[in-house]
């Protein structure tokens, strides 16, 4: 997608689970499996390219999102509440949000940024559901 590459490749998932209803397990196991294919996927991609993080490569906001939702209650409202603050996470990228994305290099670091704003959400999302927010 030309436009909004990262928001598309976070949007993919958040309809995969929603129409197909996954499983917690299921999305925990997709996202360990796609990190391990993603980061090696994206360093190649980072060479093909010839650029840090090519735009092409979205398998980031694929597992960034899964994480964010991993172990939460996979109703609409929970996963598209995730789905906002995924993007805006990775779009802000808070400390160590930004430490991945500027200091590690290759797949990894392409990777990581995305695990950890995927972290920061799921935290906040667990945390809002548990004392009811949402009821």
């Amino acid at each position: 997608m030309p436009i909004a590459p990262g928001t598309w490749g976070s949007f993919v998932p958040f309809v995969v689970v929603l129409f197909f209803g996954l499983t917690n397990k299921i999305v925990v196991i997709s996202a360990l499996c796609l990190f391990v294919i993603g980061t090696i996927a994206a360093h190649q991609a980072e060479k093909e390219f010839g650029r840090k993080d090519p735009r092409h490569v979205v398998i980031d906001e694929v597992v960034g999102y899964l994480v964010s939702i991993a172990y939460l209650d996979h109703r609409f409202m929970f996963l598209f509440l995730a789905f906002l603050l995924f993007r805006v996470f990775d779009i802000w990228k808070p400390p160590p949000v930004d430490y991945f994305d500027c200091k590690v290099k290759g797949g990894l670091g392409i990777m990581l940024d995305d695990v950890a704003a995927g972290i920061y959400v799921n935290i906040i999302m667990q945390i809002a559901t548990r004392m009811r927010f949402f009821y």
